[in-house]
């Protein structure tokens, strides 16, 4: 599933600050590049995810359509007297793979991504199929697929491996949780890549001798996204119609 996008531009002179004590990554990386980033709840769990770009005396933040208007409630609600204002744009998303056009910036979450760049139309756009396909190859989860608003602690969503987190930043909201989890010895759930023997809906529960396993999402080309609970992905998994095996790698191709 593949949304359409939201384009808030931050302005003021306290946006910064006002980003860089709520999202969990380092807003002053905006110099080198655009910031993929998210906010939390109190308990540690996604809000919402969302690639941040400098533009002028502003920031913008593109976040998926679905959790834009409780992303921008919850972004008002803690502005209080800063020097912030937070307004949608007209602005568009266009992706594409290879060279990047003038004003474009690569996607922070990975290379293989490509670029994406803001403007009043779409210019270029990358097949579904495709997006889909590099998607599940570098195990990147999408905003309402394998991202569940609420549901998601983003450590076993591979956010440090996908540049979306700083330790180093200070606090954030949800901060003391995600710590807690960077400093165990290891996860024991999270978002990995299995290899499919047939398909069956995303969403569909996995299962390891007939216990509960996990959930497989996005499918292509023989290879899926799943999460699971590492100690059951033992041998042969099914998902439906499906089998499934984990080689004990959660890392992209």
């Amino acid at each position: 599933m593949t949304h359409s996008r939201s384009i808030f531009r931050i302005s003021g002179a306290d946006r910064v600050h006002f980003l860089q004590g709520l999202v969990t990554n380092d807003v002053t990386k905006l110099a080198d590049g655009a910031v993929y980033a998210a906010m939390l709840t109190p308990q540690g769990k996604l809000l919402a995810d969302f690639i941040l770009v400098a533009e002028n005396d502003a920031i913008l933040l593109d976040v998926a359509e679905p959790l834009a208007a409780g992303l921008f409630k919850r972004l008002s609600m803690y502005k209080l007297r800063a020097d912030v204002g937070i307004e949608k744009t007209g602005l568009v998303l266009s992706r594409g793979l290879g060279k990047a056009p003038a004003g474009a910036v690569s996607d922070p979450r990975h290379p293989a991504l490509g670029w994406r760049s803001y403007g009043t139309t779409v210019t270029s756009e990358i097949d579904p199929a495709d997006w889909q396909a590099l998607r599940v190859a570098h195990l990147i989860p999408e905003t309402g697929t394998e991202l569940l608003p609420d549901g998601t602690f983003i450590l076993e969503a591979g956010f440090e491996r996908l540049n979306g987190v700083d330790f180093r930043k200070g606090c954030y909201v949800g901060q003391e949780v995600t710590a807690r989890m960077k400093h165990k010895t290891e996860l024991r759930k999270g978002l990995t890549r299995v290899t499919v023997e047939g398909s069956a809906p995303s969403g569909t529960e996995i299962t390891a001798n007939g216990k509960p396993a996990g959930t497989l999402f996005t499918q292509s080309g023989g290879f899926g996204i799943a999460y699971l609970r590492f100690d059951r992905a033992k041998g042969a998994l099914q998902a439906g119609d499906a089998t499934l095996h984990w080689t004990g790698a959660n890392q992209d191709a």
